[in-house]
C-alpha cells in the first residue's frame, strides 16, 4: 500500500529536511504539499539506480515485431558490395 503524507506549506518547511530524508529512506511513496488547503507540489522518491537505467536502455523493449518467417540472417541484396575487394570508396 502507497505510503503518502500530506503537509501544508508551514508545516513543510518546518520538516523539510526531515521529510526528504524519509523520502530518500523509501518510507514515504508521495508527499503533498498543500497551501490554503489545495495541493501545490507532490514529491517522490527518484527511481533507484536499476529502475533508471532500464528505464534508459531498453525503453524500447518489446515494441519491435519481426514478421514470422523472416530471417535477419539473410542478405538483403545479391549485388556485390565494392567492399568485398577492398574497395571502400566506390
Amino acid at each position: 500500500m502507497a505510503k503518502i503524507e500530506t503537509f501544508n506549506a508551514t508545516e513543510f518547511k518546518a520538516k523539510c529536511l526531515e521529510i526528504l530524508d524519509r523520502l530518500n529512506a523509501r518510507e514515504l511513496d508521495r508527499v503533498v504539499v498543500t497551501k490554503r488547503g489545495r495541493a501545490v507540489a507532490v514529491l517522490t522518491p527518484p527511481p533507484s539506480d536499476a529502475a533508471a537505467v532500464e528505464q534508459i536502455h531498453g525503453f524500447m523493449r518489446g515494441s519491435v515485431m519481426i514478421p514470422e518467417g523472416v530471417d535477419l540472417t539473410d542478405p538483403v541484396s545479391e549485388e556485390h558490395f565494392g567492399a568485398e575487394h577492398g574497395d571502400l570508396h566506390g
